[in-house]
C-alpha cells in the first residue's frame, strides 16, 4: 500500500504532541493515521483520547471538509487492548469510562471516511463502523471476536453492524466471531467499496477530496439529516431533512451553487 500520491500535504501538523498517532493536512483534507504498530494500532485508552481530541480539533477548523482514518498496510486496528483491560474489574470499567471518550468521535458533524487495509477486528470495526463511509483494500478482513474472550463488542459494534446488515447477518458474525474478507464485506454491506490495496490511500484522498470540494455547510447539514435516520420514525425525518434544507437557503453557498448551474460553470464555494 503506497502513500497518497494526489495533493501532497501543503501542511503536515508532524506529532501534534501525540504519541499513538499522526495527523496531516492535505489541502481541505485532513489524515489520522492510528501508529501504534507494535501493537497492531491496538486501541488503548491514550489512542482514544488523541483520535477524539484530534478529530475534534479538525470538525472546528472551517478549512477542512472531510476527514480520513487510516492505521498501517497490515491493521487498520487489530481490536481493543486486551492487556490494558485484562485485569480490570466492572466497577473500574464503569469508573475510567474506558471506552466512553469515542461518543465524541462518532458525533463529529464533517464526514469521515475509514481506509481500512489488513485487520479491523473488535474494536478496531467498531472503529470503521463509525465512520460515514469505509474504503477497504482487498486484502481487509473485518469481525467482532468479542465473545471468543467472555464479553461482547464494547465501543456499538452489537448497534452499528445491526442498523448495517440487518439482525440475522450482524446476529451470524457477532455470535460466532467469524472473520469477513473484504469482498463479502462489500457485498453484505458492511463496508462502502473495495480497492486494490494499493490504491487504497490513493482513493481515499480522491474521495475525500471530492467531499471537501462541497459546500461545508450543506455536508455538515447532510450528515446530520442521514444520522437522524436511523434514530427517527419516517415522518420526523422527513421533517428535519426539510428544516436542514430550507435553512441553507440563508447561506452564500446556496447562492453561488445555485448561480454556478444557471451560468453553466463550476461553483466557488466560500463554506458560509
Amino acid at each position: 500500500m503506497t502513500e497518497p500520491s494526489t495533493n501532497e500535504p501543503s501542511t503536515t501538523e508532524g506529532t501534534g504532541g501525540y504519541r499513538t498517532i499522526r495527523v496531516e493536512r492535505r489541502d481541505r483534507v485532513a489524515w489520522i493515521h492510528l501508529d501504534r504498530p507494535e501493537a497492531l494500532n491496538a486501541l488503548n485508552v491514550q489512542l482514544m483520547r488523541e483520535v477524539v481530541a484530534a478529530a475534534t480539533e479538525l470538525d472546528g477548523d472551517d478549512g477542512i471538509g472531510a476527514i480520513v482514518v487510516t492505521g498501517s498496510e497490515r491493521a487498520f486496528a487489530a481490536g481493543a487492548d486486551i492487556k490494558e483491560m485484562a485485569t480490570k474489574s466492572t466497577a473500574e470499567m464503569r469508573a475510567d469510562g474506558h471506552f466512553g471518550g469515542w461518543a465524541a468521535f462518532a458525533a463529529v458533524r464533517k464526514p469521515v471516511i475509514a481506509a481500512v487495509s489488513g485487520y479491523a477486528l473488535g474494536g478496531g470495526c467498531e472503529l470503521a463502523l463509525m465512520c460515514d463511509i469505509i474504503l477497504a483494500a482487498d486484502s481487509a478482513t473485518f469481525g467482532l471476536p468479542e465473545l471468543s474472550l467472555g464479553v461482547i463488542p464494547g465501543i456499538g459494534g452489537t448497534q452499528r453492524l445491526v442498523r448495517a446488515l440487518g439482525y440475522p447477518k450482524a446476529a451470524e458474525i457477532i455470535l460466532t466471531g467469524r472473520r469477513v474478507g473484504a469482498e463479502e464485506a462489500e457485498r453484505i454491506g458492511l463496508i462502502s467499496r473495495v480497492v486494490p490495496a494499493d490504491r487504497l490511500l490513493d482513493e481515499a484522498q480522491e474521495m475525500a477530496a471530492s467531499i471537501a470540494a462541497k459546500s461545508l455547510p450543506a455536508l455538515v447539514a447532510a450528515k446530520a439529516a442521514m444520522d437522524a435516520a436511523l434514530e427517527m420514525p419516517l415522518a420526523e425525518g422527513i421533517a428535519l431533512e426539510t428544516e436542514h434544507f430550507t435553512a441553507l437557503f440563508d447561506t452564500e453557498d446556496q447562492q453561488e451553487g445555485m448561480a454556478a448551474f444557471s451560468e453553466k460553470r463550476e461553483p466557488r464555494f466560500r463554506h458560509r
